[in-house]
């Protein structure tokens, strides 16, 4: 059966992270198998692709410039072999560095994680933090999205570093977004301070804050409890969002290559889409927020009317 590229992706991202001892997620790799009948084929497939790897990389000498591709695809075999190579920093998979325990999700996969005081992260579709494994009341957001429940200890406030920013809390729920251009932080328990040494902005229950990551400045508006973290129920919410934000959260949250075509990034986009039968038919984003979307190649291209 043929597979795409984005399928052989996340087949050898599955593949290494699965045999990883301390892997925990069987139920995103069960619902990853269930969603398409292809995944379970080319799972099967990029294991053996990764074990094979693995044991040409254990058998040959130290000082080999080059080892030669097992049996099988040579394709899925450099996709296996790169995953090897890169110490199990694939997508999904955790890696230890100097600076603490990293973790990392796929566009379309979330993943849950349990902090040692109690605390815990819920991160969305390409994601990446890096959590503090000695301190659980510090972690550094790399990109993407996450959610952070938690516990109060007046004592010790946890730290989030966002790119340049800084976030600070005794005990709350927020959501925090991190992209190229922008920090978005919006709180439904608790209170946040955002950046204490500086602007020192208090964040309460319903408050949301954007700023632009090249500028001191920030602009603070209100948002609905519930729509606070509410892609892990498989739901997004636009108010008047610029379409590139909107474009880049629905990948994200999808897995599917939406691209905002030229000309159409600032337009304002209002309107609450259900994630889940938009991996299915990409085009149905079209009516739920009334712009134009059309296949490109592998992408699928979305534009204002």
């Amino acid at each position: 059966m043929p597979h795409d590229d984005s399928i052989r992706d996340e087949a050898a991202a599955w593949a290494v992270r699965t045999g990883d001892p301390a892997f925990e997620d069987w139920d995103g790799f069960t619902a990853w198998l269930e969603r398409d009948a292809a995944h379970a084929e080319a799972y099967d497939r990029a294991s053996l692709a990764v074990a094979e790897a693995a044991e040409a990389l254990a058998s040959a000498p130290a000082n080999d410039a080059a080892i030669a591709a097992p049996r099988g695809n040579r394709r899925w075999f450099g996709a296996a072999l790169a995953a090897c190579l890169a110490g199990l920093a694939a997508v999904g998979v955790w890696q230890m560095g100097g600076d603490g325990r990293v973790y990392e999700t796929a566009p379309g996969e979330t993943r849950s994680i349990a902090l040692g005081d109690g605390s815990t992260i819920e991160l969305a579709g390409g994601s990446r933090i890096t959590v503090d494994e000695d301190d659980p009341r510090f972690a550094r957001l790399e990109s993407g999205q996450a959610l952070f429940d938690i516990r109060h200890d007046d004592a010790h406030p946890f730290r989030l570093e966002a790119g340049d920013d800084t976030l600070v809390d005794v005990g709350t729920v927020f959501d925090v977004r991190l992209d190229a251009e922008n920090l978005a932080v919006a709180v439904s328990e608790g209170v946040v301070l955002f950046n204490p040494a500086q602007q020192n902005v208090r964040l309460e229950p319903g408050d949301r804050l954007t700023s632009a990551r090249d500028s001191a400045d920030y602009v603070l508006s209100e948002v609905p409890l519930a729509q606070v973290g509410e892609w892990r129920e498989g739901r997004l919410t636009f108010a008047d969002a610029d379409l590139a934000d909107v474009v880049a959260d629905l990948a994200r949250a999808t897995g599917v290559p939406y691209r905002v075509a030229p000309g159409s990034a600032v337009q304002p986009v209002s309107g609450s889409v259900v994630v889940a039968p938009l991996r299915g038919n990409p085009a149905a984003l079209g009516p739920l927020l009334g712009v134009s979307v059309r296949k490109a190649g592998e992408d699928w291209m979305v534009e204002a009317p």
